[in-house]
């Protein structure tokens, strides 16, 4: 592995022409005092959000409205994943103090609910796993209150690494398949189905009351069947959270755009979810692994009362 990080991802075939973005597709331009002090709280914080480092197209809706989704283990991955722009290649150390500085900013921001996310550290057993239980625990002391999501890797399936997460108890433990078995070898190469299958059902079998959820992309050459039939998978590993939204070429080093979906392949894919058993789902063009997810977790305790007449975990 290189020594460098670097942003270069596999190219897209020869010749092959882009497609025209359709109108359903806009995206609102970062700006405005909130935008502008989230920024500055990360820089003075030394964090990394996913949405700057991945290219996110909600960022100026997110980050306008208050709310970020952090980036831990530092912002080199040590995958090399077709559709995505953080950088890879050797991370530096871990850095212990991170799960403190993030608290401090979920706590400065306020938030209701925090996303949490990171990159791959395949280098360390443990996938970095503690520092996802050290910021989940001292969220809960600065912000009481404060509901917790965390997007984790799939630790290449290790029962240990997930089970210091879930010893923390996040309200969402998430983990996205982000495409169908068959295109892994070409979307995420060093990531296996079997991996994403061990995680999302694991984490239900340790702590049933935690809410699950997973992404799917979709518009890298996949059939609406294979999506489907990944659907399926999903529901029957317990996950109770689903968001599929239009894969968005970051560049052209990464991997092109098949086709775009239509708002009505959208609609049919939201619900066939729903006919499957799934509690929520997001299916939209822009819809990315945290956008609403405020929105999902209260939903979702309002149900759990009406159900159980208890708030949810």
């Amino acid at each position: 592995m290189a020594g460098i990080p670097t942003r270069d991802r596999v190219s897209p075939e020869p010749n092959a022409r882009p497609l025209r973005r359709p109108e359903w597709i806009r995206v609102r331009a970062p700006s405005g005092e909130t935008y502008e002090w989230l920024q500055k709280l990360m820089r003075t914080k030394a964090l990394h959000t996913v949405c700057e480092e991945a290219m996110c197209p909600n960022i100026g809706e997110c980050w306008g409205s208050g709310t970020a989704t952090f980036l831990m283990l530092g912002d080199v991955c040590t995958r090399t994943c077709g559709f995505c722009d953080i950088k890879h290649g050797r991370p530096a150390p871990l850095d212990w103090e991170e799960a403190e500085r993030v608290a401090q900013a979920v706590k400065a921001m306020n938030l209701q609910h925090a996303v949490i996310t990171s990159v791959n550290r395949d280098e360390r057993r443990d996938g970095g796993a503690p520092i996802f239980a050290m910021v989940i625990r001292r969220i809960r002391e600065l912000l009481p209150g404060c509901s917790i999501e965390v997007l984790i890797p799939d630790f290449k399936g290790r029962l240990e690494a997930l089970k210091i997460v879930m010893d923390a108890r996040p309200e969402i433990l998430n983990h996205n398949v982000e495409t169908v078995p068959r295109l892994f070898p070409i979307v995420q190469p060093q990531d296996r189905y079997e991996w994403a299958a061990a995680t999302l059902s694991n984490a239900k079998k340790l702590d049933p009351d935690v809410l699950t959820k997973s992404g799917i992309m979709v518009g890298l050459g996949e059939t609406i069947e294979e999506v489907k039939a990944v659907m399926r998978d999903q529901r029957s590993w317990g996950v109770d959270i689903l968001t599929i939204g239009q894969y968005l070429q970051p560049s052209k080093k990464h991997l092109p755009i098949r086709r775009y979906y239509t708002m009505e392949e959208f609609a049919e894919l939201r619900e066939y979810g729903y006919s499957i058993g799934f509690k929520w789902v997001e299916a939209n063009p822009l819809v990315r692994s945290s956008y609403h997810a405020a929105e999902q977790v209260r939903a979702l305790s309002v149900v759990h009362r009406q159900l159980y007449g208890e708030p949810a975990p």
